[in-house]
């Protein structure tokens, strides 16, 4: 295909291929997976007789007309441009940023936009055609979809059936030049298409269409299921990844057919098991964050109680903390007379970990000094590296990973305790996280509870806290 497109022969082409696998269920049971587990705007299952069966959940809408004030008008959505969804909403946020910073696959869209609307051309009214929607976003359960929405309206003489028939075959299962793309398909495929690419839909008696393509399509024959998917290639493609992409775009398909639904689970089996039965004292420095960060040490199986600075001393008596939290906050350490907060839980042995003004406190307490950042860190995400000797905190943990940061203040290095060991520091070398030489004292500058921290990240590294900072 590349020597295609260097001499202008292709601009881009759509290649597929199949995936076989067994496939024991009805084609009823693998549509209500379907419909479960990747919802989509066009779900069919079809009999065509001698045990052979389409199951589909496409994305895609080929063409549909519908009638207005103006006119009938015709409507497309071109979807080409694919990313992998994240394990969350923020990398699916990332994941968005990267998919449309990247210069192919605006190419891709681009392209399959432009043939689309020279379809169009072909039976719209002159000066009708227009692009309502560009890049937009669609999400299913593994993937990510950049689209376009491409409107025009029918000229006199032509009806849906003509809208449907100039826009076949959907340049973004075929390619660019449609025509030529279509013989390269034809020519290098290594088995027909059948169904894939085609459409389903409906007619209706008033003269309206609603069709989709037959994409994200299984199709079952006496036992055994085929999914076919493909990859828009352009002169610019990666084949690894390309390959990949057709792989991603059938595993929904692939999962229905394998995987049967698992018995439902109660609500209570679906929360994080309690592990821990620690009794945590969490100190309030009226910050907004406290109670997520309560919420995060509960799902330790811990118990929790939090107390606004300046309590009494008797309290610690009454509660009898395994560990102390001392959390965020604004302003700086003196503003909470922390360093009284952090004597008094010495005095009763009991273990220490600060999260961003309890660093700073635990560093003021131990004879540091805090400096204030050029650029204030509210609401940033940062990297964090691991030192070599990072401790228990950090056990289970990758090298590097994001968190994060509120901070303004931070530990000056050429100040910072002897005692205080450093465990992890940002890119620049702004200190991250520290843990006492020999007593039961950690903390971290950023904000594990953060939804810039990887949900699974942070709950483990208070794990890790709770389980080792021990007298």
């Amino acid at each position: 295909a590349k020597e295609e497109f260097k001499v202008g022969n292709l601009f881009e082409v759509v290649l597929s291929q199949t995936f076989v696998e067994p496939c024991p269920d009805r084609p009823s049971a693998v549509f209500k997976r379907l419909r479960k587990r990747n919802p989509s705007p066009y779900g069919f299952v079809i009999n065509l007789g001698s045990s052979e069966y389409l199951v589909g959940a496409s994305p895609e809408m080929f063409v549909r007309v519908e009638k207005d004030d103006k006119g009938w008008r015709c409507e497309t959505c071109p979807i080409s441009g694919t990313i992998r969804r994240g394990r969350d909403a923020l990398e699916d946020a990332e994941n968005i940023k990267t998919i449309l910073s990247d210069k192919k696959e605006e190419s891709e869209l681009t392209m399959c936009t432009d043939v689309d609307r020279n379809d169009k051309s072909r039976i719209c009214r002159a000066g009708s055609v227009s692009v309502i929607g560009r890049r937009q976003i669609e999400m299913y359960s593994r993937l990510i979809h950049t689209v376009d929405h491409v409107e025009g309206y029918l000229r006199e003489g032509f009806d849906a059936m003509d809208a449907f028939l100039v826009h076949t075959w959907a340049v973004t299962v075929t390619g660019a030049p449609k025509p030529w793309a279509v013989q390269f398909v034809e020519k290098h495929e290594e088995s027909p298409r059948n169904w894939y690419g085609g459409a389903v839909g409906m007619i209706g008696f008033d003269g309206g269409l609603n069709t989709g393509l037959t994409l994200r399509t299984v199709h079952i024959h006496r036992g055994v299921a085929k999914v076919r998917a493909g990859a828009t290639l352009l002169f610019d493609s990666e084949p690894e990844a390309e390959e990949k992409e057709t792989e991603l775009k059938a595993s929904a398909m692939r999962d229905a057919v394998l995987r049967p639904d698992a018995p439902q689970q109660p609500l209570d089996a679906l929360q994080l098991a309690p592990t821990l039965n620690e009794r945590i004292l969490l100190v309030d420095h009226q910050d907004s964050f406290v109670h997520t960060l309560a919420n995060y040490l509960r799902q330790t199986g811990a118990s929790v109680t939090t107390l606004r600075f300046g309590f009494d001393e008797a309290e610690i008596a009454r509660l009898t903390p395994t560990i102390c939290v001392l959390s965020p906050g604004p302003g700086c350490p003196k503003d909470f007379n922390l360093s009284a907060t952090i004597e008094m839980m010495l005095k009763h042995r009991v273990p220490l970990f600060g999260v961003c003004l309890g660093l700073q406190g635990i560093v003021e307490h131990f004879g540091g000094e805090l400096g204030v950042l050029p650029y204030p860190q509210h609401g940033k995400p940062g990297q964090v590296r691991l030192c070599d000797d990072a401790g228990d905190i950090f056990e289970g943990l990758p090298r590097e990973f994001q968190v994060g940061r509120y901070h303004s203040l931070f530990s000056v290095k050429a100040k910072h305790p002897k005692e205080l060991r450093v465990t992890a520091e940002t890119p620049d070398g702004v200190i991250m996280a520290v843990q006492h030489a020999s007593l039961p004292i950690a903390a971290v500058q950023y904000h594990p509870e953060s939804i810039l921290t990887r949900t699974d990240l942070g709950l483990k590294m208070l794990v890790n806290a709770l389980t080792s900072l021990r007298f």
